[in-house]
């Protein structure tokens, strides 16, 4: 008997619903400082440099702890351990409002960061109550999560202003302590585990966990996962401040518009879950990727004063992205941005059903590691170069580099596992050639017309890429 036979609908979409809630409640505690951190760098009359670095420590946290915590789930259950990485950070949370200098703020901001730790945690768990077929929509949902930076970016400068950056710490320690204590009381433990149990199986140790990173397949996947997700968290935490400096607006004003790009971010991401479902994950980090490619290239052009030699005498004209067709373009990356994590994790419990917790962990910690890194180079590049627009510029080269290494990773795979499809082009020079491939019978196209499947169907039934890139 399989061990989710006598799991229920019910039991599936409660799971799935208080771990999302649980989700969302963390990544607003986890993008925190995205509010509080301008306050603080006002405050404490702090750099580019180093506001940078202070948003992004808990990301650090958050990233590292992801691998480990993983693990963890997979050998002891997602119930304890979700509920106690949310009674730590609620812990840590409130310390913070205790401190006021740099330094233990950094030291504080460790602590918040585990909230970012419980998305290993949640897709582990969630992965176990579903089917290969709908774990891709299931965890879309559950990425979802991701909307609590626009609560935060949302919400947190009305309680900011309201109350003051340590008060606002306190309220979002005692909003986790409570839905620590709900999602306890109203989750329960994975069909998985309990079939463990009773069959006395012990789970995997830590280095048995640890076996599927040695494939390069895993790395590749990380690196994907480093942009839609980690610039995603970057961009989340540095548009507040990206608002504020080079359009003036207040910080009401620059939170509410950094919500409308981080709501698509989260939302749509079940979107992208159940896409993966339909369409295949592959397709949808393709249609990610290039769209990325184009918004990104067009928000990293810096405001340019031109003057051209006319006839007439000179003539001086400027290109400028205005806050408008700005913040459109913000909101359209974020949506693709969703649909792109969701295809990322898609990927792990179909390729490493068995160790979804150390990879999804090793995945997440490598994207996680994105929003700590990115916000921290935005803010030495805004130093160094003085353009706002610089932080653009670097993604637009980190996303390009992760289409390049897709398209050639996927080519690769063809050839190894379908030669027939890697024939010459075709183009009218090479028809006589062509005419002779169909007329032995063993070309590609012969046996793709007799079969009537198309290219992307014998794609899809390609083997795991992973055995390619070992």
């Amino acid at each position: 008997m399989h061990v989710l036979d006598n799991v229920t609908t019910s039991q599936q979409k409660q799971m799935l619903g208080i771990s999302t809630f649980a989700f969302t409640v963390c990544f607003a505690v986890w993008t925190i400082f995205s509010i509080i951190g301008i306050k603080i760098q006002q405050d404490l009359n702090l750099s580019n440099t180093q506001f940078g670095l202070l948003v992004a420590t808990p990301i650090l946290t958050g990233s590292l702890s992801r691998i480990f915590l993983g693990i963890w789930t997979d050998q002891y259950g997602g119930r304890r351990v979700y509920t106690l990485v949310m009674l730590v950070t609620a812990v840590a949370a409130w310390l913070l409002s205790t401190v006021s200098t740099y330094e233990m703020f950094l030291v504080a901001a460790l602590g918040v960061g585990l909230a970012g730790g419980a998305f290993a945690v949640g897709i582990a768990y969630v992965s176990k109550w579903y089917d290969s077929d709908h774990q891709g929509t299931a965890l879309g949902i559950f990425g979802m999560g991701n909307v609590g930076a626009a609560a935060t970016n949302f919400g947190a400068p009305f309680l900011l202003v309201a109350l003051g950056w340590q008060q606002t710490a306190q309220v979002y320690s005692i909003i986790l302590m409570i839905t620590a204590v709900l999602f306890f009381l109203f989750s329960k433990e994975d069909p998985v585990s309990i079939d463990r149990r009773k069959r006395n199986i012990k789970p995997a140790s830590a280095f048995m966990q640890l076996e599927p990173l040695k494939n390069l397949q895993v790395w590749r996947f990380a690196i994907y996962y480093f942009f839609v997700f980690g610039a995603y968290v970057a961009l989340a935490l540095w548009l507040p401040r990206y608002y504020v400096g080079a359009y003036g607006l207040e910080i009401t004003t620059a939170g509410i518009l950094s919500a409308a790009y981080a709501l698509p971010g989260s939302i749509f991401r079940a979107l992208g879950g159940w896409m993966s479902d339909k369409f295949g994950a592959r397709k949808v980090m393709y249609w990610t990727f290039s769209a990325a490619v184009i918004i990104t290239f067009f928000l990293s052009y810096p405001s340019t004063q031109y003057v051209v030699q006319g006839i007439n005498g000179p003539i001086e004209f400027n290109i400028t992205i205005g806050l408008v067709p700005f913040v459109s373009l913000t909101v359209i990356l974020g949506f693709f941005m969703s649909l792109g994590k969701a295809a990322v994790y898609k990927h792990i419990p179909v390729y490493y059903p068995d160790h979804v917790g150390s990879v999804g962990g090793l995945v997440g910690m490598i994207g996680g590691l994105g929003g700590f890194i990115l916000p921290i180079s935005f803010g030495i590049m805004n130093d160094l170069t003085g353009i706002w627009t610089s932080c653009f510029m670097l993604l637009f080269v980190l996303v390009s580099t992760a289409l390049i290494w897709m398209h050639l990773a996927v080519r690769r795979m063809e050839r190894a596992h379908m030669p027939q499809l890697n024939e010459l082009p075709e183009l009218p020079e090479m028809h006589s050639i062509h005419e002779s491939h169909h007329k032995e019978g063993t070309g590609a196209k012969s046996l793709l017309h007799h079969s009537g499947m198309d290219r992307s169907k014998l794609q899809s039934q390609a083997k795991p890429e992973k055995s390619v890139e070992q």
